[in-house]
């Protein structure tokens, strides 16, 4: 486990929010202060979302814990993650499941990620530049399936990728038109889960959350990711 005191206390505060000890461990040993840029490190193990390039945020380490934790995550398992961003959460998940698949629009961004996970020596990440909204039919069933940003509605198409008995989670709600987000107040989302039952897709909301919204499609010029270099 990492010695970092700012990992350490970090962990500390998230165990007062039920965050079981397995979810707990692979936060600790995954340096968020690698997946920020220069300017937010000191902020990095701060219990608070950050901006990263293209618009995007790295989430609020209370919400990748709780969102690990509600995958109900094996060590067998193949789990699907829609919006790589700065690749912390897929870092996360890595630690939990047999391989991670994720998915990113943004080029500069992935790149950044992938160099994350080497450098981390993450090896059971598989990364894909595409629009996430069309999941990876490719590789699927998978047992588990998580988009980090938000849509207006789960598309059927991601359920479909799920294995019988699979859970999805997706952030769910008012969707911003960019990806700056608004004042907290104007925007309405909520988790929610749904389990491929024996008899349909079975959903449940659970907390109210706030996502940079998912994007359809890719980047039409690589020149609007300029700031993105790392």
């Amino acid at each position: 486990m990492s010695a970092d005191p700012r990992a350490i206390q970090l962990v500390m505060i998230l165990r007062k929010y039920g965050i079981g000890e397995r979810v707990l461990s692979a936060i600790e040993k995954t340096p968020r202060d690698l997946f920020v840029d220069k300017p937010f490190e000191q902020a990095a193990w701060e219990n608070t979302a950050l901006p990263i390039a293209c618009g995007q945020t790295i989430s609020q380490p209370l919400i990748v814990a709780y969102v690990s934790q509600a995958l109900m995550i094996e060590p067998q398992m193949r789990v699907l993650e829609l919006g790589t961003g700065s690749g912390y959460q897929a870092a996360v998940l890595a630690r939990l499941c047999r391989r991670v698949y994720t998915i990113e629009r943004h080029k500069p961004l992935l790149a950044q990620a992938e160099a994350r996970f080497k450098k981390l020596k993450l090896d059971n990440i598989v990364t894909r530049h595409a629009d996430g909204l069309n999941g990876w039919p490719e590789q699927a069933p998978f047992d588990r399936i998580l988009l980090s940003a938000a849509v207006a509605d789960v598309p059927l198409i991601l359920i479909d990728q799920l294995k019988p008995g699979g859970r999805l989670i997706a952030p769910v709600g008012s969707v911003p038109k960019s990806n700056v987000l608004p004042p907290v107040e104007s925007v309405s989302q909520r988790l929610v889960q749904i389990i491929l039952g024996q008899d349909g897709p079975e959903r449940t909301e659970l907390i109210p959350v706030m996502y940079v919204p998912m994007v359809a499609g890719l980047p039409a010029r690589e020149g609007d990711e300029r700031d993105s270099k790392p």
